[in-house]
């Protein structure tokens, strides 16, 4: 019996389960171990938590592995969730991009380019020969355009040049209350710290300020659709000029950008259809985790 592990580790949350011949023994979740968002040592114990529950769920000792997780290229990253890996007996594991496991949720191997936009974003494509392209994802300071950290940062930023200019908007009002700031200068003290807070956390509250008409937040968020079918439309052109493709190739997409603002997500849908009507696009969010428990499996029968 092929017992596998797979794991989702976002920007916000991290999601296991353990599978054995399609049928799920365990399910978990915990804190994001994404280094560079909580810090080396809490993403460390939320791992463990997180094998620590999903292990005593299944009742099982050693499995095969497969780990999505945000960063993984960064250095270090690999080798410490690979040795926490060993601890737990884990006989055989990769560690990929989260972005990796998202498009095999998708396509399972095969061509289709994929749209993330949750707490990050990013966009990646693949051909039919299994070669990949890309669009964004440069981190939250120095892009992932769309995002929900954009979304929160711009808003800020859109919200304070609206001030000046003497234009309505209650995106400030609304921050300083999340954010605990009765004074703008307090606001404006705490936007600009580092490492700053989080913006992301921002998003829902810009969402419902644009259902509730409000012209700013309205704005960032037609911006942000915008930059994702940009960048959907990115990758298209470099699989089509650098691997031959001629016909429309499906996309799919994941994060709760998408997912959540549903303005955002029928702008996605709009902007791609004006440029590419015969193409593909799903109608439901792509589920990270299957990405990575589809992975284990081909590991363990590799």
């Amino acid at each position: 019996m092929n017992v596998v592990l797979g794991i989702d580790g976002g920007g916000t949350r991290t999601r296991a389960s353990i599978v054995a011949n399609e049928k799920v023994l365990a399910y978990a979740e915990s804190g994001s171990i994404k280094r560079l968002r909580v810090g080396a040592e809490a993403a460390e114990q939320n791992l463990r938590s997180l094998l620590k529950d999903v292990y005593a769920q299944a009742g099982v000792t050693r499995v095969r592995a497969s780990a999505g997780v945000a960063s993984a290229s960064m250095p270090g990253v690999r080798e410490w969730i690979g040795a926490v890996f060993q601890e737990f007996a884990v006989e055989r594991a990769e560690v990929v991009g989260d972005e990796v496991i998202a498009l095999d949720a998708a396509f399972q191997g095969g061509p289709g380019i994929l749209q993330i936009a949750g707490t990050g974003s990013n966009t990646i494509g693949r051909a039919p020969d299994g070669s990949r392209e890309s669009a964004g994802g440069w981190s939250s300071r120095l892009g992932d355009e769309g995002s929900g950290y954009w979304i929160g940062l711009h808003s800020v930023r859109r919200a304070l040049k609206a001030l000046d200019r003497e234009e309505p908007t209650q995106i400030l009002k609304s921050v300083g209350e999340i954010w605990q700031t009765p004074q703008l200068s307090d606001l404006v003290q705490l936007g600009d710290s580092t490492p700053g807070p989080d913006f992301a956390a921002l998003a829902p509250a810009i969402y419902e300020l644009a259902k509730a008409g409000d012209p700013v937040a309205a704005g960032v968020l037609q911006q942000a659709a915008a930059d994702l079918v940009d960048s959907v439309l990115l990758v298209r052109a470099k699989l089509r000029s650098k691997h031959g493709i001629v016909g429309e190739v499906p996309v799919a997409w994941t994060g709760g950008v998408l997912e959540k603002m549903t303005s955002v997500r029928e702008a996605f849908y709009k902007g791609i259809g004006a440029v590419a009507p015969e193409m593909p696009i799903g109608s439901e969010p792509v589920i990270s985790l299957d990405g990575a428990v589809w992975r284990a499996q081909r590991l363990a029968t590799s």
